[in-house]
């Protein structure tokens, strides 16, 4: 299962550290968080290495579906009536700003990565009150953003928030383009952070900068970004003979559909729901069955899923990773706008390890915590975490490994023990502790993936045992 991104484009290997090394700044992540800071911090002088714990972009960055927008769902009235109007224009130009050096690069390098200035829509199918608030709140942080009654979509809406001068691209051919001059090593795992050292399976590195980049912060204290965030899967297919949509489209029902096409192909998206939730699969089915009746003609090209953190407040955590951690940066929290959070956080990291002024970076720093604001997503969080600390406790399975189907997975009594298997349509059977190597939550199988998720803080591994995303920074204990 590989993205339309993965499919067109490669990556040269890079090598595996295999000695201790020193920088100035250590970015451990070789996302397009991860690297665009390191290309900015480049074009500015600084001795910059990047460490991967396996390739280059082959994390979350691949599984995008690649809109670069400052529209991200009903942020900006939210943004006023929780933080003021002052915060909300932070945000606004920040993510304004990260449109324009996108094509700023792009434009300078000669990059041929599809990109193409497209309007971004938030539909909806019932009613038209909160986007008009929406639009009245946007302009007002000097967002271009109008309301429109007609889409190019196969179906009837109510109305739409249309914002002007947005873009999309590849993001793949971008960031072949300018990490080719980065050092970069991969398949090098950092382990633990002490300072100004960083130890990795593969040897220590010593950097006077050193920004955490991992899509999911590796390091629980300071900072304590498991109790501010969970991580959630959405799912995406690309069809084949399917019109040009002309524009990127989310529905603003949690549970509607996204639209975008690029090249020749149709990407819907959709079927949202927490990691861990995806026991019985069929989440892939689900938008075939959209698919069919929205455009009986298509054909299925690609298929793929997405993985992203969600902050209490629905703001990044970019900045000082705490208070403790002077030199320390952090960049996490996208809450499904990976693009343009990503520009906004190179740009405030490198600002900040560059000492130049920024006049954006307030609402996004990490110090922020305002728990009138965000109890209900807080007390969630908390009581989810709960819940598979405890079940992994005292939880104890009727089920025995010979009651597993061939094909299916589940959590079983083996030998006086509880694990997790999963067998092959052979009839080979993968056995693992079903303990998350992180905080120790119990893991649930992902039927449509084939991997055990942690529900928790979304770490995830493979049937075998082996780590996929962080926070878990270890496999697991296979039995």
């Amino acid at each position: 299962m590989e993205s339309v991104w993965s499919e067109s484009c490669k990556f040269r290997k890079r090598e595996v550290l295999s000695r201790d090394i020193k920088a100035d700044v250590l970015i451990i992540g070789a996302g397009i968080s991860g690297i665009l800071t390191a290309y900015m911090l480049k074009q500015n002088g600084r001795d910059v290495i990047l460490i991967d714990a396996a390739e280059v972009a082959s994390g979350n960055t691949k599984n995008t579906t690649a809109k670069i927008t400052s529209q991200h769902n009903l942020i900006y009235h939210k943004l006023i009536s929780e933080f003021g109007e002052k915060k909300a224009r932070q945000y606004a130009k920040a993510n304004e700003l990260a449109i324009k050096k996108y094509k700023e690069i792009i434009e300078e390098r000669e990059i041929e990565c599809d990109f193409e200035p497209k309007s971004s829509y938030i539909y909806s199918l019932n009613e038209v009150n909160s986007l008009k608030d929406e639009i009245e709140a946007a302009n007002k942080v000097g967002i271009d953003a109008e309301f429109v009654e007609k889409v190019n979509l196969p179906f009837e809406i109510k109305g739409a928030i249309k914002f002007n001068n947005q873009a999309q691209f590849n993001p793949l051919k971008f960031l072949k383009d300018i990490s080719k001059d980065l050092i970069i090593y991969e398949n090098t795992r950092a382990i633990e952070i002490k300072q100004n050292l960083v130890i990795t399976n593969k040897g220590n590195i010593t950097a006077n900068h050193i920004v955490v980049a991992t899509h999911y912060p590796i390091m629980n204290t300071p900072g304590y970004y498991f109790l501010r965030m969970h991580q959630e899967r959405a799912h995406v297919i690309a069809l084949e003979n399917v019109n040009d949509v002309d524009g990127m489209y989310i529905d603003v029902d949690k549970d509607g559909y996204s639209f975008r096409s690029y090249n020749n192909l149709l990407l819907l998206g959709g079927v949202k729901q927490r990691t861990g939730e995806n026991e019985d699969g069929g989440n892939y089915d689900k938008l075939r069955d959209v698919a069919k009746e929205l455009y009986p003609k298509s054909k299925e090209k690609y298929h793929w899923s997405a993985q992203d953190c969600m902050t209490i407040d629905g703001i990044p955590y970019i900045g000082k990773y705490s208070d403790e951690t002077p030199n320390i940066y952090v960049a996490t929290g996208f809450n499904k706008w990976g693009m343009t959070s990503s520009m906004v956080s190179a740009m405030i990291i490198s600002d900040m390890i560059l000492e130049n002024e920024n006049d954006f970076s307030e609402i996004f720093s990490p110090k922020r915590f305002d728990l009138s604001l965000s109890i209900n997503n807080l007390t969630k969080d908390i009581g989810e975490t709960a819940k598979n600390f405890i079940a992994q406790k005292i939880y104890i399975p009727s089920s025995k490994i010979e009651h597993i189907r061939n094909g299916h997975a589940g959590i079983v009594e083996y030998n006086g023990e509880k694990v997790g298997v999963y067998k092959d349509n052979e009839g080979k059977e993968f056995i693992v502790s079903t303990k998350c190597s992180h905080l120790g939550c119990q893991l649930h199988w992902n039927a449509d993936e084939l991997t055990w998720d942690c529900p928790c803080h979304g770490s995830r591994f493979d049937y075998k045992g082996r780590l996929i995303g962080s926070p878990a920074t270890k496999d697991l204990v296979n039995d």
